[in-house]
């Protein structure tokens, strides 16, 4: 399946695809374009849009005080703790005024800040960035004993 979001990713657009991907579509193939090319670009090849607050036409967007990433978890009703707190981590990253939902936040928001500021492709940021999704979901799971 494809899906389809505004380019220069940061916090949200980084998150929504590792979950996409890590939970929903093992297969996804994910496209980056201009916010104004998004909606006629996703209808061209089938895409599904995410993360494009200024489109209201956009479903998996922000709800709310609540950021795209909680929307694909309510909307494929993934239930799951773990997404849950991290989730909270990524609103807390992603959202200006929702700092106070996860201590974690700001750090989180750092990274995506200094990912951009490499200059790297929307595809090497989700590269490099998956493995630490990977470690915010395994530190947001309940330790076991």
């Amino acid at each position: 399946m494809k899906w389809i979001t505004r380019r220069n990713i940061k916090v949200d657009r980084v998150a929504c695809p590792w979950l996409i991907r890590r939970f929903v579509d093992p297969q996804a193939e994910f496209l980056f374009v201009n916010e104004t090319e998004l909606l006629k670009t996703a209808k061209q090849v089938n895409a599904t849009p995410f993360d494009a607050p200024r489109l209201s036409e956009v479903k998996l967007n922000h709800r709310g005080e609540r950021c795209s990433f909680e929307a694909i978890i309510q909307d494929f009703e993934l239930h799951d703790p773990a997404l849950a707190r991290l989730a909270l981590i990524v609103r807390a990253a992603d959202i200006k005024g929702q700092e106070h939902a996860a201590a974690e936040g700001i750090g989180l928001r750092a990274l995506a800040q200094g990912f951009a500021a490499m200059g790297l492709s929307d595809e090497e940021r989700l590269a490099r960035q998956f493995p630490v999704y990977d470690a915010l979901y395994e530190y947001c799971r309940p330790s076991e004993g």
